[in-house]
């Protein structure tokens, strides 16, 4: 049995939409596990009734990091695979995550993404234009709201200490050798609908990629976009440049705002955007 683990903390809005494209393999293939976090609605009701499949564990602490290590001790099978409550993921996805473990020195998978733009303002669209074609995301298992690890692969990920960039770390925890992006599977993420919303989601992973290289176990490599990364862009696709100066200066705005909380050593404060959640 695949387990499928969901640390949401108030995802009533989003939580069925996952839910109801994961039922269908639920009992005979897969274990989902919700993990409700410090919620304040009816986050944890609405994935109770989805039906015996779906146990809901409920957490007091609005805190991934606890709802994370909840899962570690309640959850038994593998391969387990983690999931953010508000991206879009198939019972078949599921299945070529799984799939994807069973090769050799494979420890973790994530699969490819689909960025759902519906909605978003243009900057918000160039900015991401941008994102989705950096070496680093494309390659990297961090941003995509998945992660699939075997046994071995949940040591690593059990390993990590708390950090606001969770995902981040989990992917840098494994060398490239040791992943996988599987073609065969596909996770729809959704991005804010606003230039405001977007600047909360930046601040946040400007503040985390700050935590990761100072924590004593820091990697040599914190996927940072380089200038050659954007020249790349440009050189290889010229109408890009409006966009990758759009970025540019976003990613700037970002740093400049998450100095004040990385010089305060604030690495809880949890910016979301709650545009993205909103229904079409």
């Amino acid at each position: 049995m695949t387990t499928v683990v969901i640390p949401a903390h108030n995802e009533s809005q989003v939580i069925g939409r996952l839910l109801g494209q994961l039922i269908p393999a639920v009992a005979d293939e897969l274990n989902v596990l919700v993990v409700a976090n410090g919620c304040t609605d009816d986050t944890a009701e609405i994935a109770a009734s989805y039906g015996p499949g779906v146990r809901v564990l409920s957490v007091p602490v609005a805190s991934k990091h606890a709802a994370l290590t909840a899962a570690y001790h309640a959850a038994a099978d593998f391969p387990r695979i983690y999931v953010d409550a508000d991206v879009e993921l198939r019972a078949c996805d599921v299945r070529a995550l799984a799939a994807a473990l069973r090769q050799p020195g494979v420890l973790a998978a994530a699969p490819e993404r689909t960025l759902a733009t519906t909605g978003s303002s243009w900057p918000v669209r160039w900015y991401y234009d941008v994102w989705a074609r950096l070496p680093e995301v494309r390659s990297g298992l961090w941003g995509r709201g998945v992660i699939a690890v075997d046994s071995r692969g949940q040591e690593r990920l059990a390993a990590l200490p708390p950090l606001i960039g969770d995902d981040l770390a989990a992917s840098l925890s494994f060398a490239p050798h040791e992943r996988a992006i599987v073609t065969e599977a596909r996770v729809v993420v959704h991005v804010p609908r606003t230039v405001t919303d977007l600047l909360r989601r930046r601040i946040r992973t400007a503040t985390g990629m700050a935590q990761i290289e100072r924590a004593e176990y820091a990697p040599e490599s914190t996927a940072r976009t380089t200038r050659s990364d954007l020249a790349a862009i440009i050189r290889n696709e010229p109408r890009m440049a409006p966009r990758v100066a759009l970025f540019v200066f976003m990613a700037a705005l970002a740093r400049l705002k998450a100095r004040r909380a990385v010089a305060s050593g604030d690495f809880s404060t949890w910016l979301r955007d709650e545009s993205s959640r909103q229904n079409s």
